[in-house]
């Protein structure tokens, strides 16, 4: 191949140029700053440009604001002392409950307590 040829000099020159392109393509895309011609950055547009975009921002962070809470009072039921005192009554209620204990032989009278 002849180095020196001018087709071979373009060739450089459009490959050179159609990676630029596609870098700046692909920098875009995902929303990085794009470089000009002498490397600086170009500035991007303000942030909450699109309304649409801002709205859908406000009411997601406003969910997670939601569930952040709920998740909060799920994790204090379970690590409170009345949880596990409900399982502790469920265990107890499982346990064979003792015989009846005898009855005295009077019969309970509630009118000679009041007095």
């Amino acid at each position: 191949m002849d180095w020196s040829n001018p087709a071979f000099i373009l060739l450089i020159i459009a490959v050179s140029y159609g990676g630029w392109l596609i870098n700046n393509w692909i920098r875009a895309k995902h929303g990085y700053p794009l470089e000009d011609e002498y490397g600086g950055k170009s500035v991007l547009p303000a942030q909450g440009s699109d309304p649409a975009l801002s709205a859908e921002n406000d009411r997601l962070r406003e969910e997670l604001k939601t569930v952040l809470g709920r998740v909060a009072v799920l994790e204090r039921i379970v690590t409170d002392r009345g949880y596990s005192l409900a399982e502790e009554i469920e265990a107890l209620r499982e346990l064979p409950s003792p015989a009846p204990q005898a009855q005295s032989a009077a019969p309970h009278n509630p009118a000679k307590e009041r007095a």
